[in-house]
């Protein structure tokens, strides 16, 4: 996965990092800041885009309330640009969307959450669905009231719920678009969740001070350190479509019945922690709820299955993405893959129901790998049969090797002296009459690995999935996605904003 220097916070940084702890001491931290400024770069800016990797996990906002209060136009207007679909009727938002947002010179997510469907699960259930996945998902939260309306019954059960939760909340008492209806905003101190931040997210008026508000509640971002695993065991998600063997495959690692399995797709509903001892460890292993097409196509149970599914891909450190290898690779098979790369996870991909294939079907599910699944080529795969057990031993061993690539981290003087082969060897195209080039870099974290590059110019994505390529013949990385991000040198004399 490569991006521009927006590093989603998962990461540490590298060699600032390493210079407070004495992995790289003084001489080598100061050779690598003389070679940042011997190529023009201002010392700031590269101390700056090295720290802004420089974090554990983002702190995490989430938006939530009742359909057609405005959050997503709230979300768009605290990331700057219009992302999340906003429509004048309810209920449009139906997908889990996270976005990264910067304010007063703190990043965070956001995550713009959907409205409840009252029809399909009853007011109780519906809101206690939806909040439940804010409690899990977030920090803080965002609770958007429209505050022409009023506080309804919904309201009132979602503020019981997220009182439950104790987790901090800022009330945002919506589409006050002008000072006479600020009288409308008091009226929301009587739900109990204290000053109601008066705000027109559709003009923009007030979000300040709300922000600043979010700012006072929300964690900072933790520093982590290179390959600091987290206690515990290590957590393992089973994902994929409906009626794969989830749920059959995890029963087959527990030698026992721990989970319903029926041949009518969606018998999971709920992810179901479960943990196992596989291979000489223990491994906490959650049985997620079959994806069965685009989240906001859903409806009803099916809906918020995938919310707590994507959930548990979060917090999740290596997914296991089931494929029934008896039907072809479909659309919603690579979508979910997609899900677990974007959450940066490590992967393994288990082809289920081996036993049943015929030589015919072997051959054309090759050819649909390489073709449709090109692009995680780096995955590691087992092929197995969770009804019989077939090849159960190759799933651990295929699991470490894609955590221990998650973890990987390549020392700044060997990644240097590799991209200065690279670059030499296979320079970027010239565009324009120029030619970039990248001069160099530095790791700025596992879990995924994040790379930061300093270039001379604008680093085209072709070449930058070609360095990534080379990175992972070079230095293994199986089992993991990378992020690749660059930082490109202004133009000597030029005075930054």
């Amino acid at each position: 996965m490569n991006d521009d220097i927006q590093p989603d916070g998962s990461d540490v940084y590298d060699n600032a990092h390493e210079y407070e702890h004495g992995a790289l001491g003084d001489a080598e931290y100061a050779q690598f800041m003389e070679l940042a400024a011997e190529e023009g770069f201002d010392i700031e800016d590269v101390e700056g885009a090295i720290e802004a990797a420089g974090h554990g996990p983002l702190p995490v906002l989430a938006v939530v309330g009742r359909p057609n209060v405005g959050k997503s136009t709230l979300v768009n207007r605290m990331i700057g640009r219009r992302e999340a679909v906003v429509e004048d009727r309810p209920g449009v938002t139906r997908d889990r969307v996270t976005y990264e947002a910067e304010w007063a010179g703190r990043r965070f997510k956001v995550v713009d959450t959907g409205g409840w469907e009252q029809d399909v699960l009853g007011i109780d259930a519906s809101v206690a669905a939806q909040a439940e996945y804010a409690i899990e998902a977030a920090d803080a939260v965002v609770f958007v009231v429209d505050a022409k309306v009023g506080a309804t019954d919904t309201d009132e059960a979602v503020v019981r719920l997220l009182r439950k939760a104790g987790k901090p909340v800022v009330l945002c008492a919506n589409k006050v678009d002008g000072p006479s209806g600020e009288a409308d905003a008091a009226y929301l101190w009587n739900l109990g969740l204290g000053e109601p931040h008066p705000v027109s997210a559709l003009h923009g008026r007030g979000t300040g001070d709300m922000l600043d508000a979010v700012l006072e509640v929300l964690p900072d971002a933790p520093e982590q350190s290179f390959g600091t695993a987290i206690g515990g065991p290590r957590r393992v998600a089973l994902i994929g479509r409906p009626n794969v063997g989830k749920s059959s495959l995890l029963n087959k690692v527990a030698g026992e019945e721990r989970v319903v399995v029926n041949e009518l797709a969606g018998t999971t509903r709920d992810p179901v922690d479960e943990i196992i001892e596989l291979g000489g460890k223990t491994w906490k292993f959650v049985d997620t709820a079959g994806i069965r097409k685009r989240v906001h196509l859903q409806q009803g149970a099916d809906y918020y299955a995938s919310l707590r599914t994507a959930a548990a891909v979060e917090k999740a450190e290596v997914a296991v993405v089931l494929i029934d290898a008896s039907e072809s690779i479909s659309v919603q098979d690579q979508r979910i893959i997609s899900m677990a790369v974007e959450a940066g996870r490590a992967m393994v991909i288990a082809f289920n129901k081996w036993d049943t294939l015929d030589e015919e079907r072997r051959y054309y599910l090759e050819r649909e790998i390489e073709t449709e699944l090109g692009q995680v080529a780096w995955a590691p795969r087992v092929n197995v049969s969770a009804r019989t057990g077939r090849h159960m031993e190759k799933l651990v061993p295929a699991i470490e090797t894609a955590l221990a690539g998650w973890e990987t981290r390549v020392p700044t003087g060997r990644l240097n002296a590799f991209l200065g082969e690279l670059v030499a060897a296979h320079p970027h195209p010239v565009r324009g009459g120029k030619q970039p080039r990248i001069l160099f870099g530095t790791q700025a974290g596992t879990k995924p690995p994040r790379f930061v590059l300093f270039a001379s110019g604008f680093i085209e994505a072709g070449y930058r999935r070609f360095i990534e390529r080379r990175l992972r013949e070079e230095f293994g990385f199986e089992g993991t996605p990378i992020h690749i991000s660059v930082r490109v040198r202004e133009k000597r004399g030029a005075k930054k904003k």
